[in-house]
């Protein structure tokens, strides 16, 4: 790794922090802690000299000071926005990475395990043990490892073998700004058992006009015969940095679906990795509406170890004013992985000759009984569809948005909780000034 940003501030200022907040002991989530803090003094921050990091430059955000204590003061009005109308769930609300009991809401059910992840390694002190720090690599990964050195607190879920996690998780994190620049680093972990069920909704918001930074890691088991449904929405602010980084771990029979929709932000990073065993189905789906002088990447990297697994990947791009978007999914297809169905998909349409898309789908296969493909495209809007529904005397805008709405409906068909669709299809819509019926 090129060594541009050594003296990185980002780096020296949480190393610093470590130092100063870090508790002493010998509990395996302080040695991980350790460990990671260890990792981060010794690689340094990404440059675009670096294949992995080509296209998004992170010199503004690690050269930047962050206020690691920064405490948030929000209100359930300033979260209405954020709030997903009719959703039943369990709320987990943080702010600036720390928990918020009173805007939070957990509904107990029994045997299955919903609770903070500072709350879990106390109470459920073997699994996060067993689990915490063991699927996200944090070699030279330097985001990763300062996650894992410092982040304050999550969500930790544990669904028992056989059961039905009746209401989806819904994470709200919530970075307020108002008194200064901050970093928010949320940390989850989800362990969903033997014949068991999950659904996770991850929202994250920014309040205030300065500089808000969340680096969040998410470690996801799926074992024998389960289904986890992850979804992660990023609608944040003009000043908001965020790297978000989710490393499932997939036993045999499983099956694992992820949506990611971005509309905001200043620079997003998007790390989706993937781990199949034999006869898995994994499902990517994401859609970058973005406007402005956003930038977002979507870095996702499936691995098929075992044989008869299937993974389906699809993103899609609409990219306004002087944004730029960057896809670059990766599929490893590991000798014996006989059988493997493996298919990706990158589309994008450009609305302004200012913008800009880098996308790079790639395929590395060591077995030689596969089915796999993969392509993107990149254009303008259609012009044929748009003349046939001005001839039939809709406006040039409304006709626009009609096929802009229509191009993001195949990932938010995708979207299997109603009010979420609903939700991110207002968002939408709004965006595109187009009536939903």
């Amino acid at each position: 790794m090129n060594k541009v940003y050594a003296d990185a501030a980002l780096k020296s200022d949480a190393l610093k922090h470590f130092e100063i907040t870090s508790a002493e002991g010998q509990s395996p989530l302080q040695a991980a802690r350790k460990a990671a803090a260890e990792v981060l003094a010794s690689v340094d921050f990404p440059s675009t000299k670096d294949e992995e990091w080509k296209y998004t430059n992170v010199k503004k955000l690690v050269s930047k000071a962050f206020n690691f204590d920064l405490q948030g003061t929000v209100t359930e009005a300033q979260l209405a926005e954020a709030q997903i109308e009719g959703l039943e769930a369990n709320k987990l609300v943080f702010v600036n990475g720390q928990y918020n009991e009173a805007l939070s809401n957990i509904v107990e059910q029994d045997k299955v395990v919903v609770s903070t992840l500072s709350a879990a390694a106390e109470n459920n002190a073997q699994l996060v043990a067993t689990h915490f720090g063991k699927y996200a690599v944090q070699e030279e990964q330097p985001f990763t490892a300062l996650n894992t050195a410092l982040a304050a607190d999550g969500v930790f879920v544990h669904v028992p073998r056989s059961k039905v996690l009746e209401l989806p998780v819904f994470i709200l994190n919530v970075v307020d700004t108002t008194a200064g620049d901050v970093i928010a680093q949320p940390r989850n972990l989800i362990v969903v058992e033997e014949n068991a069920q999950a659904t996770l909704i991850e929202n994250s918001i920014t309040i205030g006009e300065n500089t808000g930074f969340v680096n969040a890691v998410t470690e996801i088991v799926v074992e024998t015969r389960a289904v986890v449904d992850h979804y992660k929405i990023q609608t944040e602010g003009e000043n908001a940095f965020h790297v978000s980084t989710s490393h499932t771990k997939q036993a045999d029979n499983s099956n694992y679906s992820n949506t990611t929709i971005t509309t905001g932000g200043k620079m997003i990073r998007n790390n989706l990795n993937i781990d199949l065993g034999e006869h898995c189905e994994a499902y990517m789906n994401g859609l970058y509406f973005l406007d402005g002088k956003s930038h977002a990447d979507n870095h996702t990297t499936v691995d098929h170890q075992k044989p008869n697994s299937y993974s389906n990947e699809l993103y899609k791009g609409l990219l306004d004013g002087n944004s730029t978007g960057v896809f670059n999914g990766k599929i490893y297809v590991r000798e014996g992985a006989q059988k493997t169905n493996a298919f990706q998909s990158n589309k994008n349409i450009l609305l302004s000759e200012h913008a800009n898309v880098d996308t790079k789908p790639q395929l590395e296969i060591w077995a030689d009984d596969v089915s796999c493909s993969h392509g993107c495209t990149v254009g303008a809007l259609d012009e044929d569809p748009l003349f046939y529904l001005r001839a039939r005397g809709i406006s040039e805008e409304k006709a626009r948005a009609l096929l802009m709405f229509a191009f993001a409906g195949d990932v938010l068909e995708k979207i299997k909780v109603p009010a979420l669709k609903s939700y991110i299809e207002k968002i939408i819509a709004a965006r595109l000034n187009y009536e939903l019926i």
